[in-house]
C-alpha cells in the first residue's frame, strides 16, 4: 500500500488505483484481478458477474429521478503489459507494482505502471462505489486480455449489454476525445529446421543490444524509435558476411504491441575472427548512437564470449531467415491522407525467437483501412514466404470509423469547455481500441474514448500525469449528470 499515492486528489480514483496495483494482472494471468473486481462489486452493493468472455460486468441502477436517461457503459481493460528493466527481479504474477511520485508524475519502480488501463478501471470503481453521484443507468465493462489480442472484447456475448452510450476510458491524452482508431492483425512466421552441428573449433559470442526506449507500437510507432530486432539484423548480417559467423540463437522482444527494446543473439565463428566481430559491434554502436541521437539516449551494444552451443542454424536456413528479417517492413507505411498527422498503416516486428530447431517471428500490423491492412499483411507474407516460412494470421479486428456527429461527443466537448475554459480536441488514433470490436457486436452504441494523460505505456518509463486525473474525474461526473433522455 502506497499512502503517498492515496493522498493524491481525487482520493477516490487514486485509492482504487493503489488497491489495483496490489493485485497481479499481467495479460494472460487475470484470475486474481477478476476475483478482486468481483469482490469489489459485491462490497459496494452493485450487480457484478463474470461473463463467458472472462470480462467483469457491473450494473448500477439510475439515481432517483434519472431512470429515463440513456444507459452509459463505462469500459476499460483489466490487464497490463508486463515489462521490467534488466536488473528488476519483479514477478508480475505474484508481486505488487511499486509506485512512487516523481514531481508531477506517478511512476513505477523498474516496471510498467499499469496506468494503462488501471486508471480507467479505478475511475469505474470510483463511480460504482459513490452513492452521491447523479446518473442514469450505468454498466461497467472491464475486459480481459486487451493487450494480447483483445480476447475479452472478441468473446463478449451479444445481447448482454443494455446501454446506449459507450465511454471507453483507455485514451492517454487529457483534453483529446478519440472517435476512431485503427484495426490490427497478428502475423506470425514460423519455420522448423534441422539443426547443424557447431564446428568444435569455433568459438561463440553473445551480442546484446539493449537500452532502447521501446514503446507502444500504436501510439509511438511514428516517432522513429529504435526497434531492437531491426537494428540487430544489421549486425548479424554483416557478421555473417565479414566474420564467417553462424547464427545459433536469437531472442528479441516480448510483447506483440510493444516496440522491442532488447535483443540477444549467439553467434559462432572462427576464434581468430573474434576481434573482428568486436570491432564490428563497436562500429555499429557508434553508428546507432549517431543515427538515433535525437531519439534514443541509452543505447548499449556489446558482445561477450560464451560457451559454444552444440548446434546452430544450417547455412541456407540462416541466410534466408536473416534476409527476411532484414527485408521485413517495420514502422510507418502510410499516413491517413485526410488526417496527415495520423498514421494509417504500420507494422511492428515485435518478437523473434530462434533456437533449438524452431524459428518464430511475430508482427502486429495496424491500419485504419481494411484494404491497406490486407496490403501490409500480403507484404509481410510475401517477405517470409520467400524464406520458406509458414505465415499465419490471427486476432484480426477492424478499425473504428469516426462519427463526428456523435451526440455523446458533443456533450463531452460542451462539458469540457464549461469546466476547463478551452475547446477539447477531436482525434483519430492509430492505436487499436476495443471500441471497434464492441461496435461490431453492438452497432447502435454511441462511442467516445477519453482519459487522463499517460506517457510511454508498455515501457518501464510509463507514467501518469497527476494534474490531469482530477479534471478527468470532474468531466466524468458532470457528463453523467447531463446524459440525455432516451
Amino acid at each position: 500500500m502506497n499512502n503517498e499515492i492515496r493522498n493524491l486528489k481525487p482520493e477516490c480514483i487514486w485509492r482504487n488505483f493503489d488497491a489495483l496495483t496490489e493485485v497481479p494482472r499481467p495479460s494472460g494471468h487475470l484470475e486474481k484481478v477478476q476475483q478482486f473486481l468481483l469482490d469489489f462489486g459485491k462490497k459496494v452493493g452493485v450487480e457484478v458477474f463474470k461473463d463467458e468472455g472472462n470480462n467483469i460486468v457491473m450494473r448500477k441502477p439510475a439515481s432517483a429521478g434519472m431512470e429515463n436517461r440513456k444507459g452509459v457503459i463505462l469500459q476499460a481493460h483489466m490487464d497490463m503489459v508486463p515489462q521490467k528493466t534488466p536488473e528488476s527481479t519483479h514477478n508480475f504474477e505474484t508481486d505488487p507494482i511499486q509506485t512512487w511520485i516523481d514531481g508531477e508524475w506517478v511512476k513505477a519502480k523498474n516496471t510498467t505502471l499499469g496506468a494503462d488501463n488501471g486508471l480507467g478501471v479505478a475511475a469505474i470503481m470510483a463511480i460504482m462505489e459513490d452513492k452521491t453521484l447523479k446518473h442514469g443507468p450505468i454498466e461497467a465493462l472491464i475486459t480481459a486480455d486487451e493487450e494480447t489480442g483483445m480476447y475479452g472484447a472478441n468473446d463478449l456475448p451479444e445481447k448482454m449489454l443494455q446501454g446506449d452510450i459507450l465511454l471507453n476510458l483507455d485514451s492517454e491524452t487529457w483534453g483529446k476525445f478519440v472517435i476512431g482508431s485503427a484495426g490490427g492483425i497478428d502475423v506470425t512466421a514460423t519455420l522448423d529446421y534441422k539443426e547443424a552441428e557447431t564446428d568444435p573449433e569455433d568459438a561463440a559470442v553473445k551480442v546484446t543490444l539493449k537500452g532502447l526506449r521501446g514503446g507502444h507500437s500504436g501510439l509511438e510507432i511514428h516517432e522513429g524509435r529504435g526497434n531492437a530486432n531491426k537494428m540487430m539484423v544489421q549486425v548479424v548480417r554483416e557478421a555473417i558476411e565479414v566474420c564467417e559467423a553462424r547464427l545459433a540463437s536469437w531472442h528479441g522482444g516480448n510483447m506483440r504491441n510493444a516496440i522491442p527494446f532488447k535483443a540477444e543473439v549467439v553467434l559462432t565463428l572462427p576464434k581468430e575472427n573474434i576481434d573482428a566481430l568486436k570491432e564490428l559491434v563497436s562500429d555499429y554502436l557508434a553508428d546507432f548512437t549517431d543515427q538515433y541521437k535525437t531519439i534514443e539516449s541509452g543505447i548499449e551494444l556489446f558482445c561477450e564470449e560464451v560457451e559454444a552451443p552444440k548446434t546452430e542454424l544450417p547455412v541456407e536456413i540462416q541466410d534466408n531467415i536473416v534476409d527476411a528479417i532484414y527485408a521485413c517492413h517495420n514502422g510507418v507505411l502510410r499516413m491517413i491522407p485526410s488526417y496527415p498527422s495520423v498514421v494509417e498503416t504500420s507494422s511492428n516486428l515485435a518478437i523473434i525467437d530462434i533456437e533449438g530447431g524452431k524459428a518464430a517471428l511475430k508482427i502486429l500490423a495496424r491500419s485504419s483501412r481494411e484494404d491497406m491492412k490486407e496490403y501490409i499483411v500480403n507484404t509481410l507474407e510475401s517477405c517470409f514466404n520467400m524464406a520458406g516460412m509458414k505465415v499465419e494470421t490471427a486476432g484480426s479486428y477492424g478499425g473504428w470509423d469516426p462519427n463526428p456527429d456523435s451526440e455523446i461527443l458533443h456533450l463531452l466537448l460542451k462539458v469540457y469547455k464549461e469546466l476547463n475554459g478551452e475547446d477539447g480536441i477531436i482525434q483519430v488514433d492509430h492505436a487499436g481500441l476495443e471500441c471497434s470490436v464492441i461496435l461490431g457486436k453492438y452497432p447502435h452504441l454511441d462511442v467516445v474514448s477519453l482519459g487522463p494523460t499517460m506517457k510511454s505505456p508498455h515501457t518501464t518509463t510509463e507514467r501518469a500525469l497527476i494534474k490531469t486525473v482530477a479534471p478527468f474525474w470532474e468531466l466524468l461526473k458532470k457528463t453523467l449528470e447531463e446524459i440525455p433522455e432516451k
